[in-house]
């Protein structure tokens, strides 16, 4: 036999769990000071401008 499960239960920990997620990813990306952030986002920009500077053209 099955064990009996309480569907209230279920839903506010799988919506529980849910918040915790988004609170981590939150976390990851609004947890930054303003120099990383401006530091990451010169890394990407480098990066996607290397990137570009070894595309192929097809014509």
């Amino acid at each position: 036999m099955s064990d009996i499960i309480n569907l209230n239960r279920f839903r506010k920990k799988k919506k529980r769990d849910g918040k915790e997620k988004q609170a981590e990813e939150n976390r990851v990306k609004f947890g930054q000071t303003k120099a990383n952030k401006q530091k990451t986002e010169q890394q990407e920009k480098e990066l996607n401008r290397h990137l570009d500077g070894h595309r192929i053209e097809d014509d």
